[in-house]
C-alpha cells in the first residue's frame, strides 16, 4: 500500500489517478499510523511553501516525515519542503536534503512551465529512462544543485530536477503528469 500524504497542498488526486492507472493500491491520508505502516509514501504538492509547512507542523507531520524509514517520494512542492530552506515565504524546510530553494531569476519567464529534458541523471528512479525523454514542470522556485542531485534540468540556470538521499527521493517535475516518462519514474519508485 502506498500512502499519499494529505496536507494543505494540491495535486494529490492526480497522483492517486496515476497510481490507479498502474493498478497500484493507494490511500490519501495524514494519519500518522497509516503513514508509518505504508510500504511507501508519496509527498506531492502544488502550493505555497510557508502555508504548507505550517500545516505540516500543526499536525506534527514534519517530524514524522523526517523519521520515515520506507521509501518516500517528494514531488514538486514536496521536494522543495524536503530541503533546508525556501525563499518562498522564508520557510524553514525539513532539512532532509542539504540544499536551499531559490526563486528563479527575473531574466526569463517565471514560472518554468511545460516540458523539459533532464541531464546528468543517475540512480534507480531513472532506470530505463532515455536521454531524449521530457518531463512536465510547473514551478517558480528551484532547489540548488548539490551532492544529493540525481538529475539536473536547465531553465534559466541548472537546478536539481531530482534528489536522492537514503530512503528519500524527490522530483521537481511531476511524474504523474509526464506521460510515459513519468510512468517509468513511478514504476521505478513502486519497485523499490
Amino acid at each position: 500500500m502506498i500512502a499519499i500524504l494529505k496536507y494543505n497542498a494540491g495535486n494529490i488526486t492526480s497522483v492517486q489517478n496515476a497510481l490507479n492507472r498502474l493498478n497500484v493500491e493507494s490511500i490519501i491520508t495524514n494519519d500518522a499510523a497509516q503513514l508509518k505502516a505504508a510500504d511507501k509514501v508519496i509527498f506531492p504538492g502544488v502550493g505555497e511553501a510557508n502555508t504548507a509547512m505550517n500545516f505540516l507542523r500543526e499536525l506534527q507531520l514534519d517530524e514524522l516525515i523526517k523519521n520515515l524509514t520506507q521509501p518516500v517520494l517528494g514531488i514538486c512542492l514536496g521536494q522543495q519542503l524536503m530541503c533546508t530552506h525556501s525563499d518562498e515565504g522564508n520557510t524553514e524546510g525539513l532539512k532532509i536534503f542539504d540544499t536551499k530553494v531559490k526563486l528563479f531569476p527575473s531574466t526569463g519567464i517565471v514560472p518554468h512551465m511545460g516540458w523539459n529534458n533532464l541531464t546528468e541523471t543517475s540512480g534507480v528512479l531513472f532506470n530505463n529512462c532515455k536521454p531524449e525523454m521530457n518531463f512536465y514542470f510547473v514551478h517558480s522556485y528551484y532547489a540548488e544543485k548539490n551532492k544529493e542531485t540525481v538529475a539536473t534540468c536547465d531553465y534559466l540556470l541548472p537546478f536539481a530536477a531530482a534528489l536522492q538521499k537514503d530512503n528519500f527521493y524527490a522530483t521537481q517535475f511531476h511524474p504523474e503528469k509526464s506521460g510515459d516518462a513519468g510512468e517509468i519514474i513511478l514504476k521505478n519508485f513502486i519497485a523499490l
